[in-house]
Order: structure tokens, then C-alpha cells, then sequence
């Protein structure tokens, strides 16, 4: 079994704010951290700054335009209330597109979050999609993720709401989705913290052996999406020079957009979890991951960042709130919770997945062979 050690001594990035509590990190000479390595080189591939990337958007909306000028609708965009997708949907109708949100309603939308949304879809005169998962089904799987006892329990949500996009797309027969993913403001991601998000396969196997309920209608991938990462996405921002503090006013005075005090704050479960479970069970603080993109982007200080880790996660008075919700929602005791808590932890190794091709020598052949193939496509 994988399971969750680091008996490491303690360290920090001297360019950022990662630390050991990530058990996969690694350090150079200089103290600087393997994260900040690979988010440099993400954005070389990926970024495209100033008069260069607005001249790649222009194609990429032309495209967009072009491919769909017969079509109700031209493009899917997701809408969660949180900054990026709101900016993203702001500059969709700026651009001319003619945009369907998707929303994934998994029963822990903050009123915040759901006032954000109706006020974008409103303003921008964007018609909204809204996809509810079943709750029943939906309940039974956040807790067998609990009881997998993996730091990954946000990854049902975020697999569903790739899937209702994917689902989305193809019955409006609409190819482009445009994301508010940004490579600048989202580098840090360790995967001991969270991995599997496009695996079915891992999330099927916690279902069996910690559910209870049968997945009948939850969206999901398949296999060869997870095999080829073939989802075509678009990320606009990663054509903008964005910078989530400067468009947070234009939000708020265009939109009436409202800040839910955190990143994806916007769900109260996501708040929970991220604020009082994982630093509780595993000792992860996703801000450090957060606070170090910002850092390395020029959004923030190091010194800033380190103030902002001394203060609680969030507000104490409302994690006790918000655990006394979680508790009532999924119709626990506060001896099930403390049970589960104090379960052995683990990791996405432990369990069954589509990842352990990964360790198939073969495959990383035929994903460079795929790769070039679609390279080529995309260039002629």
C-alpha cells in the first residue's frame, strides 16, 4: 500500500511557498522547488503574452466564429460564480461569441455563488445550462471518496463538471469549450495532493468498495478521453496578461460580481474541504499551491504570501459552521465524521485506476506517437 508518509525534514522553496508538507518535492542547490521548475516550462508551451497573444486569441475566436456561424450557439463555457469564469464569460460576449454556460449544480453551491451567476447570465444575456446531479447518487460517492480516506475527495465534482461540458457540447453540436483555466494562476498543483481528476476508472473502484449506491446517472469519461486527454479545450486566458486582482474591480462594477473570500470558495463544500479537512487529516494547505502561482506570476509577494499562510484557513467560527452543514447534509454523526478523520491515510495508488497505465512502458510510446499525430493536424 501507498500510503501517506513524510518523515522528511522540514523545508520550504526559497522562490515560493511550497514545502515538504507536498512528499513529492524536490529541492535544487538553491533551495528553489521542483514546481516552480515545471511551471516556468508550462509557460513557455502555453502562455502567449502581449501583442502575440491577442493576435493567437483573434484566430482562435475567428475559428470559433467561423466553425459555428450556423449554429445557435457557437461555444460552452462553465460558470461557477468564481472569478476566472466569469472574466471568461465577460470577455466572450466582448469578443461576439454567443456562449451557452454550463453549470454543475452538486447540491453545495454557496447563495453567493448562485447570485454570481444568475447576475453574469443576466447582464451578459447568456443563456444558462444547469446540470443537478442526483443527490442520493452524488452523497454516496463524496463519502466513499471520505472513506477512501485519499486527499482526493474533490475530484468527483471536478470530473463531472468536464463531462457535463464534453455532454453539453456534443447535444448543442458545438466543438469549441472555452475554459477559465489560466497557467499563470494555477502552476503549483502537486499531485500527491489531489490526482485522478479524468479517471472513471478510479472513481468507479472507490464507488464499489465504499459506496453503497449505483451510478446510474452521474457524467462521466470514458476511457480513451482519459487515454488520449483528448478533450479541446480552449484557454483564453492563457492568450490574456491576466491577473485575477485586476479584473476582480471590472467584475464588480460591470456585473455586480461579488468575492466569496477565497479560491473556489464558492462551493461550501470545497470551502470545507480544503480549509478544514485537509490541513486537519493530511496536513496539506492548498493556499501554499495557490499563494506560490501567485508569487511566481507577479501577483504577489513571498513576504505577503507568508503573512496570508500565518492567518487560520478561513475563519474558525465558520469551519465549525461548515462542519456542522457537512455533517447534517450528509446525515453523519460528529462520532462518524471524527471516525472517518482518523482512518489511515492513503493515496490514488491504493485503489484501482486507468492510471496505473502509466507504469506500462508502452503507453508513454503511444502518447508521444499521438501527440505528433495531432500536432501535425493541428499545424496544416
Amino acid at each position: 500500500m501507498n500510503r501517506i508518509v513524510n518523515t522528511r525534514k522540514y523545508q520550504m522553496c526559497t522562490r515560493c511557498v511550497m514545502d515538504t508538507t507536498d512528499p513529492d518535492i524536490i529541492f535544487d542547490k538553491k533551495g528553489v522547488c521542483n514546481h516552480c521548475y515545471t511551471r516556468d516550462e508550462k509557460i513557455k508551451r502555453s502562455v502567449i503574452s502581449g501583442t502575440a497573444g491577442m493576435d493567437k486569441l483573434n484566430k482562435v475566436i475567428d475559428k470559433i466564429r467561423k466553425d459555428n456561424k450556423n449554429k445557435e450557439y457557437d461555444c460552452i463555457i462553465g460558470v461557477s460564480g468564481g472569478v476566472d469564469s466569469t472574466f471568461v464569460a465577460y470577455k466572450a460576449i466582448e469578443y461576439g461569441l454567443r456562449p451557452l454556460a454550463v453549470h454543475l449544480d452538486n447540491g453545495w453551491d454557496s447563495e453567493l455563488s448562485i447570485k454570481n451567476i444568475e447576475n453574469i447570465c443576466r447582464k451578459l444575456k447568456i443563456d444558462l445550462h444547469t446540470i443537478v446531479l442526483d443527490w442520493d447518487e452524488f452523497k454516496d460517492l463524496q463519502l466513499a471518496f471520505l472513506r477512501a480516506s485519499t486527499p482526493d475527495s474533490e475530484i468527483p465534482s471536478d470530473h463531472a463538471i468536464v463531462a457535463s461540458m464534453l455532454n453539453t457540447a456534443r447535444m448543442v453540436k458545438v466543438k469549441h469549450i472555452i475554459t477559465g483555466y489560466n497557467a499563470r494562476t494555477e502552476s503549483h498543483l502537486p499531485s500527491a495532493w489531489s490526482q485522478g481528476h479524468f479517471d472513471w476508472g478510479y472513481i468507479k473502484n472507490v464507488q464499489k468498495r465504499f459506496g453503497s449506491v449505483h451510478l446510474e446517472t452521474f457524467p462521466h469519461l470514458s476511457f480513451s478521453n482519459f487515454l488520449f486527454n483528448s478533450y479541446g479545450f480552449i484557454d483564453i486566458l492563457n492568450y490574456l496578461d491576466y491577473s485575477k486582482k485586476d479584473v476582480m474591480p471590472i467584475l464588480e462594477r460591470e456585473l455586480g460580481w461579488q468575492y466569496y473570500g477565497g479560491k473556489h470558495c464558492e462551493s461550501i463544500y470545497t470551502r470545507w474541504y480544503q480549509g478544514y479537512w485537509l490541513p486537519k487529516k493530511f496536513g496539506y494547505d492548498k493556499r501554499k499551491g495557490h499563494l506560490s502561482s501567485l508569487i511566481c506570476s507577479g501577483e504577489t509577494t513571498r513576504a505577503e504570501a507568508l503573512e496570508e499562510l500565518a492567518k487560520p484557513t478561513y475563519p474558525l467560527e465558520l469551519q465549525k459552521e461548515d462542519t456542522i452543514y457537512v455533517i447534517k447534509k450528509f446525515d453523519l454523526t460528529c462520532d462518524q465524521l471524527d471516525a472517518i478523520l482518523h482512518l489511515p491515510k492513503k493515496s490514488y495508488w491504493d485503489y484501482a485506476s486507468y492510471g496505473k497505465i502509466y507504469k506500462i512502458p508502452i503507453y508513454n510510446g503511444l502518447q508521444t506517437v499521438y501527440r505528433a499525430i495531432k500536432s501535425k493536424s493541428a499545424s496544416n
